[in-house]
């Protein structure tokens, strides 16, 4: 295997974890479980189940579980507040982290023997606000909380549409959740287990890991690739608008990763779901370019997509809008951030690396009139 080497800690252990295995080779496992297997066969909340307690959930599990997420889904009258108190114009990644830093103050974690009840609160209650902060600041609309949706994905998808999903949608944004809850240690991630070092609560160190995932060189990365290919006016012209981009040198967002060498796992299963999407929706051509865009750079550059790519037809084919994409992937790695804080939490030692020292060598006091 290739040693990753170079800034940003690459190439470099920061610590063990039980929870997930990225391969550069392009394999993701959680707990073992390939990431193929887990969007063939399994639900979001299976998933969840599985990353927060461990094990893979029995019927009687399951069904317990989701009945607990569908009862924590209601927001407090004073989170309602708040959530109205929010501006259209803010980041929607600010709003996720005030509802979690909110529900801190409102709803803290008095011990850690609260973590897990904590997790699923906070999976249940962002998903509604951060949706209903969506329709009443976009379009004044006081949405009901409650969907009678069992899952996730659907849960989601009737508050943002206000109407009957089919049953390919609701996969299809299950699958998404799955896909993104977890990724070993990534920079939010790791930033929240360094919050997690301290001993400090699970509100704090999801709000550290959300702002982490606010930068727009980790999260937004499939709001930036819907925007480009809304750029491009008709599969013909993705050649040349690739040409253009290489030639200007402007990142071509959605392409390459961190770790991944070859390929990103997760980017063919999405990138099938887009597909099918695509046949029953009027604008097929944001599907088409993304294909056209994924094989000419892979002949040109030798880049391959990673998970965001595909995700941003897909997403638009849902009917979600551009700007609640990464909120989405926000809600999905609660889990995974939960997870981490956990295994931090139980095992520790406070995260304290050294640096090495870059700026001058030893130097004398000048006084200030000498100066």
């Amino acid at each position: 295997m290739k040693k990753l080497q170079g800034a940003g800690l690459r190439g470099q252990s920061a610590g063990q974890t039980s929870l997930s295995t990225v391969e550069q080779e392009g394999s993701l496992r959680y707990l073992g479980f390939s990431i193929e297997d887990l969007a063939s066969h399994a639900s979001f909340e299976e998933v969840a189940y599985l990353l927060l307690l461990g094990e893979l959930p029995n019927e009687g599990n399951l069904e317990q579980f989701e009945n607990e997420l569908l009862e924590l889904r209601t927001m407090p009258k004073s989170l309602v507040n708040v959530v109205e108190s929010i501006p259209a114009e803010a980041h929607p990644m600010e709003v996720v982290r005030t509802i979690i830093s909110y529900m801190g103050v409102i709803e803290p974690e008095k011990t850690f023997d609260d973590q897990l009840s904590v997790s699923k609160r906070l999976l249940g209650v962002t998903t509604t606000a951060i949706v209903y902060w969506y329709k009443y600041s976009h379009e004044g609309a006081r949405i009901n909380q409650e969907t009678g949706e069992k899952s996730v994905a659907a849960h989601f998808l009737k508050l943002l549409r206000q109407e009957d999903i089919q049953d390919l949608h609701k996969r299809t944004l299950d699958v998404s959740l799955t896909l993104y809850a977890e990724h070993e240690f990534n920079a939010s991630t790791f930033t929240g287990r360094v919050c997690a070092s301290t001993l400090s609560d699970l509100h704090s160190c999801l709000t550290a890991a959300v702002g982490s995932l606010r930068g727009p060189l980790h999260g937004g990365a499939n709001e930036e690739a819907m925007k480009m290919l809304e750029e491009i006016e008709s599969v013909d012209e993705v050649k040349t608008f690739v040409d253009k981009k290489l030639e200007n040198k402007e990142k071509i967002m959605g392409f390459g990763h961190a770790v991944y060498s070859i390929k990103d796992p997760r980017s063919d299963i999405i990138k099938e779901y887009s597909s099918e999407l695509s046949k029953d929706h009027k604008d097929k051509k944001l599907h088409d370019s993304a294909v056209i865009m994924e094989a000419y750079l892979k002949e040109k550059k030798g880049l391959f997509p990673n998970t965001d790519f595909f995700h941003a037809p897909a997403y638009h084919y849902l009917g979600i809008p551009t700007k609640l994409f990464t909120p989405l992937f926000a809600i999905a790695r609660i889990v995974g951030w939960s997870a981490h804080t956990f295994e931090q939490r139980g095992n520790n030692r406070i995260i304290r690396p050294s640096a090495d020292y870059i700026g001058p060598g030893d130097r004398s006091w000048i006084n200030i009139e000498s100066r």
